[in-house]
């Protein structure tokens, strides 16, 4: 009699073929698509639309003002094709490790900061590169070390915090702030600055200490404004300022104090707005842009060349993207599974409302000029690196939240044997 088993029915059934099906089942290797898929799971949906939507939007409109600049569009590209790969990498990484990066972060910035102090490059009146094999700036590293050593800071306080952690704090975002404003380099201090302070803020700073110093500064914008010919007179100094800085908030009171010089920004900018109505002139038609009246049209101030070939309608777009962008950032810090998840995620959100902000600002003359560029519009290697690592940190948490702890194993792990 044939050796073998009894099947289901009493049949013979040769011996090893329930074996080679569990052999199969263990040699079978995974696809690409199924070794690959994991590193994508969690992926916040929503922000990665919003984000390739202000995506597009900068392509364009740096393929009509930057057309004639050389290799601007390309380049444009490239830099967004190198913050969506640091996106992807920067994403895979749990929030939890990403607080080892914190405090060597941190400590290396500061020391940089130092260092351009000491014998730092400077380059058109401002001391901001240092020159340590390449010629790096780092006060871009601290847009992103600050909030992830506050965050850290608050993290290992969690249910303990008390008065003195906040003031601790606030010497540790000072320290890198005051080195900043004495590169000058007003606008990156000012981004540093906002994102610190959100951490602050989210870790539950009272509202009794945050009230007095915004009305402080109301009192301050309203006194300004009010006393503006009297304080910007000439011969008038603000001790607490750089000259240049001053002569930026006066210009912003008064552009035809010097319509040729200071105020030549703010005015071309405002004309470049006003003009574009509600639909715009449209794509590669903006007379202002093209016939060279923009300065700096393809980097901080390109929202104005936007605004003339794309109008009301465009401005609308880009305003509800940001705001999109905004609100997806805190509704994933809301969520998050941790307190350093939560605190990085709602800087995170704020640095991207701060960039926007400020620009649209500076741009359209309701806040002075600072060099802040557009997230995803402004031409620039840097400032798209920077925000590249933001946007990881952001999908990180997202991806934490949505982590089912049964998938918790290396992305890249074929079947088990």
């Amino acid at each position: 009699m044939p050796s073998g088993s009894l099947g289901p029915l009493g049949l013979l059934r040769p011996l090893g073929v329930a074996d080679n099906r569990g052999m199969s089942a263990v040699f079978d290797k995974p696809t690409l698509a199924q070794r690959f898929m994991p590193l994508f799971r969690g992926f916040d949906l929503p922000l990665l639309l919003v984000v390739m939507l202000l995506a597009c939007a900068g392509l364009i409109a740096m393929y009509s003002s930057g057309y004639d600049h050389g290799t601007r569009f390309m380049d444009h590209g490239r830099n967004m094709l190198i913050a969506g790969a640091i996106l992807f990498m920067v994403a895979q990484v749990p929030p939890q490790k990403l607080m080892v990066f914190a405090v060597p972060l941190y400590a290396a910035g500061v020391a940089l900061l130092v260092a351009v102090a000491l014998f730092g490059i400077t380059k058109k009146g401002a001391q901001r590169w240092v020159n340590v094999g390449i010629v790096i700036q780092p006060s871009e590293i601290l847009k992103i070390a600050m909030p992830l050593m506050l965050a850290w800071w608050f993290q290992k306080r969690e249910g303990a915090l008390r008065p003195l952690d906040f003031a601790a704090a606030g010497l540790l975002l000072l320290i890198p702030v005051g080195l900043i404003m004495k590169q000058p380099d007003l606008g990156t201090s000012l981004l540093v600055l906002a994102a610190g302070l959100s951490v602050i803020f989210f870790a539950g700073l009272s509202w009794k200490l945050v009230l007095p110093p915004v009305l402080i500064a109301g009192v301050g914008i309203f006194t300004l404004v009010l006393l503006g010919d009297q304080l910007c007179a000439d011969g008038v100094r603000w001790v607490v300022l750089h000259d240049y800085q001053q002569q930026r908030i006066c210009t912003l009171l008064d552009p035809t104090r010097d319509p040729l010089g200071k105020g030549f920004h703010i005015i071309q900018g405002m004309i470049a707005i006003g003009s574009g109505g509600v639909w715009g002139k449209g794509f590669m038609a903006g007379t202002q842009t093209h016939l060279e009246f923009i300065p700096e049209r393809t980097t901080d101030f390109i929202f104005a060349a936007f605004s003339e070939e794309f109008g009301l309608a465009g401005n609308l777009f880009l305003n509800v993207c940001f705001l999109l962008l905004v609100w997806r950032g805190l509704a994933i810090a809301v969520g998050a599974t941790s307190l350093f998840g939560r605190l990085m995620a709602g800087a995170v959100s704020m640095i991207f409302f701060t960039y926007a902000f400020v620009n649209m600002g500076m741009v359209s003359g309701i806040l002075p000029v600072v060099g802040v560029p557009l997230p995803f519009i402004s031409y620039g290697g840097t400032a798209m690196v920077t925000l590249g690592m933001a946007l990881g940190i952001l999908m990180s948490v997202a991806r934490a939240q949505r982590q089912d702890p049964k998938d918790a194993r290396p992305a890249l792990l074929g079947a088990s044997g």
